[in-house]
């Protein structure tokens, strides 16, 4: 396969899966594998594709952004209150992401491990689906404190490959009380500086593998990303706010069976 094919592929995957509770990386990371390649080879073109998805949040919720960032020189409380939530919830990952980088990079060669936390996170959103009992938030600036400091613990989980970023913030932040919608856009927003972060962390420790032969893969790989981030963000906060998470639950579920299967039979 070609490799300007493979980067358009792995730009739907990523642009499908980033914002969806069914882990972008454990996707990119079985995609090589199903796709021949070595999983560490494409590491840093998985995570540099990354801010395409990121732009995109960007471009469909810019008013959002806009309001909060003047609000914030016209001391509105609820401006101050929407920053206060994403930096809150944005430390914790930057505190163990620095703890244990190494570990957490071991991980990502595993399309194993990706295998088995796509299935207990599909349990998982079962259960939070059938327990919780979220309630009307208001939106991300009426989050309280403690609910953002528990979104953002909950979302470490992610940093196992499989596990879902996306997954463990919105239903991290339904176990805490937060309604679906405002679950799903304080999981957007936190992309933001999470996935900014680890981004720019994981290039510059690979810098030396970043050559100029793959910045044109790259720019395919994000733009396509982008472009598919742009609907799905539309239509996956309209399907839950309406339908619930258990579809993707049984998703994860067949998905990462199939790929025990597969690994264990080829």
């Amino acid at each position: 396969m070609g490799l300007f094919l493979t980067a358009i592929i792995l730009g739907i995957v990523e642009g499908l899966t980033e914002f969806l509770p069914v882990s972008s990386t454990g996707h990119l990371i079985l995609a090589t594998e199903l796709l021949g390649y070595n999983a560490e080879k494409w590491a840093v073109f998985n995570i540099a594709i990354q801010p395409g998805a990121i732009v995109a949040v960007v471009v469909l919720y810019w008013r959002t952004f806009w309001d909060a960032f003047i609000g914030l020189f016209r001391w509105d409380p609820k401006a101050f209150a929407f920053v206060r939530n994403l930096i809150v919830a944005f430390v914790p990952a930057v505190v163990i992401g620095l703890a244990f980088n190494d570990r957490i990079e071991a991980l990502l060669e595993s399309a194993t491990v990706v295998a088995w936390a796509l299935i207990v996170g599909g349990f998982g959103i079962l259960a939070v689906e059938r327990l919780a009992n979220p309630r009307e938030s208001g939106g991300v600036a009426e989050v309280s404190l403690w609910q953002a400091v528990a979104v953002g613990l909950v979302q470490c989980l992610a940093m196992i490959p499989g596990v879902s970023r996306s997954g463990a913030t919105i239903l991290g932040a339904m176990a805490v009380g937060i309604d679906r919608k405002t679950a799903a856009e304080f999981s957007f927003f936190l992309a933001l500086p999470t996935l900014s972060g680890a981004t720019a962390l994981q290039l510059f420790k690979h810098r030396d593998a970043l050559d100029s032969g793959l910045y044109g893969l790259i720019a395919l790989g994000a733009a396509v990303s982008f472009i598919v981030a742009l609907a799905v963000i539309r239509l996956f906060v309209t399907y839950v706010s309406r339908h619930g998470f258990a579809p993707f639950a049984w998703y994860r579920i067949v998905v990462g069976a199939a790929a025990l299967i597969w690994l264990a039979l080829r």
